[in-house]
C-alpha cells in the first residue's frame, strides 16, 4: 500500500488511496466505479435518480467487474411542497426554449425522484455496498441504524462546521467538506446566514469541529489539490469534475467537449434546472435565468427541464444542457477514468512524498 500521510480513510473504507470517485447521478457508471475500484480508490454509483432494481442492477453489474469496496450514493432532500403557480411561471419561461430546440410537448411539473426512504433502505442492504453516501443530510435515524447494524460505512456533505457536527452526531463515520468550487448540486441543508465557503477555508473548519475524517471536496482535480487537501487536515478527497470526460462517463457528447474547453473561470450556481443551485458551466439557458429566483421546489424542475436538456443534447449544442462542473474545470483533459486516477495518485504522492 502507497503511504499517505493519514491513513484513517484507507483503514475506514478498506481502500488503498483516500480518493473517492464522486458519485454524480446521471453520469457516473459501473464501469467508472469499477475502474476506481480496481485501482485502489473508492468507485461511487449516484443513485439518487434510479429506481429500487435499477439501484441492484447496477450494483450487480459492479460487482461482476470489480470486488474492491463500493459507494452507493443517494438525495435526502425534503420532500418539495407543489405550487401551481410558480409551475405555470415555469412552464411559460421555458416555453421559447422548448420552441427554439423542438424539445416536443412539456410535461407537467412533477416529482421525479424520491429522497431516500425505507424500500431504497431495502435495497441497499441486499446490494450491501461497502459505503453509502448521502447529500442534503442524512436518512431518518431509524434507516441510518438499520444501515450501521449492517456493517455500512455512512457518510455525506457538509458546507459547515454546524452541518458536519449535525452529520456525526446523526451516524455518520466520515464527512465529506463540499466547498463551494464543486460541481453539481451544492450540498447545504441547514438554515444559513451567508454564502457557501470555498474548500480552502472549509476544510480547516470542519476538521476542527468533528472527531472523525473529513474528506475534502470542492475543485480537486489534480494531485496537487490532494496535497493541499492532506496540509488542510483532511483525511482523503473526493474528485468528480475530473472524471466526467472520461469515456466511461455517460455525460454527453456536448458537454465533455464544453468540459475539456472550459477555463474553470466560466462556471455559474443555477438554479434553473432543478429549482436548486447546482454548479454549470455558463451557457445560454444559465445565462438567460440567471435572475429568477421562484422556481418550483426541488426536484420538480428536473422533470420539466428534461426534454430540453435531451433535446439540447442531442443536437450537439449546449445552449441548454446542465453542464455540471466543478472549477476544478479548467484541468481536465480527455483521458481514462484509470489514467485520471493514476495520475491523481502519482501526482500527489510526488508532492507529498518530498
Amino acid at each position: 500500500m502507497t503511504h499517505w500521510p493519514d491513513s484513517r480513510l484507507c483503514d475506514l473504507l478498506d481502500i488503498d488511496h483516500p480518493i473517492i470517485q464522486a458519485p454524480m447521478a446521471g453520469a457516473s457508471t459501473a464501469e467508472m466505479a469499477a475502474v476506481v475500484g480496481n485501482a485502489g480508490g473508492l468507485g461511487s454509483l449516484g443513485c439518487a435518480m434510479m429506481t429500487a432494481s435499477g439501484v441492484l442492477d447496477v450494483a450487480a453489474k459492479t460487482r461482476a467487474l470489480s470486488n474492491r469496496a463500493l459507494n452507493l450514493n443517494f438525495f435526502c432532500h425534503k420532500s418539495p411542497i407543489e405550487d401551481a403557480k410558480r409551475a405555470k411561471a415555469a412552464q411559460e419561461r421555458l416555453k421559447p426554449w422548448f420552441d427554439k430546440l423542438g424539445a416536443g410537448v412539456m410535461p407537467d411539473v412533477s416529482e421525479g425522484h424520491f429522497p431516500f426512504n425505507a424500500e431504497i433502505c431495502e435495497v441497499v442492504l441486499e446490494a450491501s455496498p461497502k459505503v453509502a453516501s448521502f447529500h442534503f443530510g442524512l436518512p431518518e435515524e431509524a434507516l441510518v441504524l438499520r444501515l450501521k447494524d449492517a456493517g455500512i460505512v455512512i457518510l455525506s456533505s457538509a458546507t459547515t462546521g454546524a452541518e458536519a457536527r449535525w452529520l456525526v452526531e446523526r451516524g455518520a463515520d466520515a464527512v465529506i467538506a463540499q466547498g463551494a468550487e464543486a460541481g453539481g448540486h451544492n450540498g447545504w441543508f441547514l438554515p444559513r446566514s451567508g454564502e457557501v465557503a470555498g474548500t480552502m477555508a472549509l476544510v480547516p473548519r470542519v476538521v476542527d469541529t468533528v472527531d472523525c475524517p473529513v474528506i475534502a471536496a470542492g475543485g480537486i482535480a489534480d494531485g496537487r489539490g490532494i496535497a493541499a487537501a492532506f496540509a488542510l487536515g483532511a483525511a482523503g478527497v473526493q474528485v468528480g469534475t475530473a472524471f466526467l470526460a472520461t469515456p466511461e462517463s455517460v455525460v454527453s457528447d456536448i458537454h465533455k467537449q464544453t468540459l475539456v474547453a472550459a477555463t474553470g473561470d466560466d462556471t455559474q450556481f443555477s438554479q434553473a434546472f432543478s429549482g436548486r443551485a447546482a454548479r454549470t458551466i455558463v451557457n445560454d439557458y444559465a445565462q438567460a435565468m440567471a435572475t429568477v429566483t421562484d422556481w418550483p421546489d426541488f426536484p420538480l424542475m428536473n422533470t420539466v427541464t428534461a426534454p430540453l436538456r435531451v433535446a439540447s443534447a442531442k443536437a450537439n449544442r449546449p445552449d441548454a444542457v446542465s453542464l455540471w462542473a466543478g472549477q476544478g474545470a479548467g484541468l481536465v483533459n480527455e483521458s481514462t477514468t484509470r489514467d485520471v486516477f493514476e495520475s491523481l495518485v502519482k501526482q500527489a504522492q510526488s508532492i507529498l512524498n518530498k
